[in-house]
């Protein structure tokens, strides 16, 4: 199985994109502007935090049993017999978080498995969907989406929550993993990104099919349902920006549990 999986390198780079017309499209601009940022998931903490609700209810430990999973460290798959967890939430889903056994026993094992599977609640329903496993490392890589699983390396973890950014992290890779497969190269999403000024960022332009979602669900959730947390600024650019964007994610009726 090859891996989908989505690195978090945002790049800097400032280029116009082009887009061509055709008769059966609907009109685009010919050059769209320069994205305003050059990476969604730093722009704001507090999007999620700490103290929101989270739909987590109760994690039961399943033993160890042979599974295959992606680790950073070596770039590729490995089979090991990790720790096996069951994270139960209150809207009927459930993830098996699935702790490396480099976790020594299964008390430091429930430790890493616990702190996520609460995390993972304060996600909105939509977001975990998809979410069947979680893979959880040591080191300080990149986390990843894709693969109806959440990828962590508590290295990295660490650092994300340093800066506040933990939850808004898992929002642009649970929207890999729940979101991609059914928006990213719709029509009306394509349709979306042609008509709209720009792309809400530089990673998003630099990799449409791969990361757009992600990069604009992130900042229309702000927009839509934690609008008292960001500033006026932020608001007026999501909006100017991504406008059919926007619109498009209205129409999807997401469920937004435990955030609305």
């Amino acid at each position: 199985m090859k891996p989908v999986l989505n690195l978090m390198l945002y790049g800097l780079l400032l280029v116009l994109v082009s887009c061509s017309k055709s008769e059966t499209e609907p009109a685009v601009p010919k050059v769209q502007l320069t994205p305003p940022f050059s990476g969604t998931i730093f722009l704001d903490p507090d999007i999620i935090t700490s103290a929101d609700p989270s739909t987590f209810k109760t994690l039961t430990y399943a033993g160890q049993a042979k599974r295959t999973m992606f680790d950073r460290r070596v770039n590729d798959w490995i089979t090991v017999n990790p720790f096996i967890f069951n994270a139960n939430y209150a809207d009927g889903l459930t993830i098996e978080i699935q702790i490396n056994p480099e976790f020594k026993n299964v008390a430091d094992a429930e430790t890493q498995a616990l702190k996520y599977a609460e995390v993972f609640g304060k996600l909105p329903t939509t977001l975990r969907s998809q979410v069947k496993t979680s893979w959880i490392h040591l080191g300080t890589y990149p986390f990843g989406g894709g693969n109806n699983n959440l990828l962590i390396h508590t290295g990295q973890s660490t650092l994300y929550e340093k800066d506040g950014i933990l939850e808004e992290t898992l929002v642009h890779e649970a929207a890999h993993t729940s979101l991609d497969e059914d928006h990213a190269a719709s029509k009306g999403w394509i349709n979306s990104q042609n008509l709209d000024p720009s792309f809400i960022s530089t990673y998003a332009r630099d990799n449409p099919k791969r990361e757009d979602v992600a990069e604009t669900y992130l900042l229309y959730m702000a927009l839509r349902y934690r609008s008292d947390r960001i500033s006026s600024t932020l608001k007026e650019t999501i909006l100017q920006t991504i406008p059919n964007r926007i619109k498009y994610f209205d129409a999807q009726n997401f469920k937004m549990y435990p955030i609305k």
